[in-house]
C-alpha cells in the first residue's frame, strides 16, 4: 500500500521592492531550492530569474483592476500545492505582511493544517524614498512615519482610513498605492490643517533604474499629476522630510544586479 508523502512547507518570501540586491539571503536561499513558486505580478524580473530552473512557476500577480487569481484561488493553490511538494515559495512584493495579504494567506494555511513560516522583505514604503534620496525620519524634522495604504479592499474591517487623524499623528506620511485616489486623499488632509505647503514627493518605480519622481506640495500635486501625466504604481511621501531630496539625491543607494 503507497505511503502519502507529507505534506510540504509554504514559505511567504518578501522580494523586495524591485532591486534585485535587496533580496535576503534567505530568500535567495528558499529560491534556489523551491519546488514550486507563486509569485505577484510586482516582483522584478532579476529576481525571478533567480528562481530554481526545475521549479514550477506560477504568475499569480494582481494589479488594481486587474486579477489574475482571485485571493481566496491563491491560498487554495498554496494548499494544494504543499500537498504534493516539500518547498513551496510564495514571492511577494516587498514584505508579505506590509499591505501585502501575508496575513491573510498565513491564516488560511494554519487552518488548513500548512507549516508555513515568513520571510520578510525590505518594503516599499522605507527602499523606495531613501532611493529618492528621501529619509522617513530625521531627528530634526520627524520622529514618527506612518504607512497607511491609499487603495482599500472593499468589504474590509472598516470603510475609511482615517486620514484627519492620520494628519496630525505622525510627522511623516507614506501612502501606498494612493495615486487614484490622491485627489481625495489631499482633499482630507488639507480639511485636517495639514498645511497645503507640506512637501510631497510621488514616486514611481522606486528602486529600479528607471524610477521617476515627482515633487510638489499637498496643494498642487494633483494639479502636477494630471499635467505630468503621473501614473501608478507609485509610493507617496509627505512631509518635512522631503525637503532633504535635494541634497541627498546625488547620494542615493544605486540599483544593482539589472544587467
Amino acid at each position: 500500500m503507497a505511503v502519502a508523502p507529507e505534506p510540504g512547507k509554504v514559505y511567504l518570501v518578501g522580494a523586495g521592492p524591485g532591486d534585485p540586491g535587496l533580496l535576503t539571503l534567505k530568500g535567495k536561499h528558499l529560491l534556489d531550492c523551491a519546488d514550486v513558486v507563486v509569485h505577484d505580478a510586482l516582483v522584478s524580473a532579476p529576481i525571478l530569474a533567480m528562481i530554481n530552473p526545475e521549479a514550477e512557476v506560477i504568475n499569480a500577480g494582481k494589479r488594481q483592476g486587474r486579477h489574475s487569481m482571485l485571493q481566496p484561488e491563491i491560498t487554495q493553490l498554496l494548499i494544494d500545492k504543499a500537498a504534493g511538494h516539500g518547498v513551496v515559495v510564495r514571492l511577494k512584493g516587498g514584505d508579505p505582511f506590509v499591505f501585502g495579504r501575508g496575513g491573510e494567506e498565513m491564516a488560511g494555511l494554519v487552518a488548513a493544517g500548512i507549516a508555513v513560516e515568513v520571510v520578510p522583505g525590505i518594503t516599499a514604503g522605507v527602499a523606495v524614498p531613501a532611493y529618492a534620496g528621501i529619509p522617513v525620519t530625521h531627528r530634526e524634522q520627524s520622529s514618527s512615519v506612518a504607512f497607511v495604504t491609499g487603495h482599500e479592499s472593499a468589504g474590509k474591517y472598516r470603510p475609511d482610513v482615517n486620514w484627519r487623524a492620520l494628519a496630525q499623528g505622525a510627522e511623516t506620511l507614506v501612502i501606498y498605492m494612493g495615486i487614484r485616489n490622491l485627489d481625495t486623499i489631499a482633499a482630507e488632509l488639507i480639511a485636517a490643517d495639514l498645511g497645503p505647503d507640506t512637501p510631497v514627493a510621488l514616486i514611481r518605480w522606486g528602486t529600479y533604474p528607471q524610477q521617476e519622481t515627482l515633487l510638489g506640495t499637498l496643494g498642487t500635486i494633483v494639479a502636477q499629476v494630471k499635467q505630468s501625466g503621473f501614473q501608478a504604481p507609485a509610493i507617496a511621501v509627505l512631509g518635512q522630510v522631503v525637503q532633504w531630496q535635494a541634497q541627498f539625491y546625488p547620494h542615493r543607494p544605486q540599483p544593482q544586479g539589472w544587467d
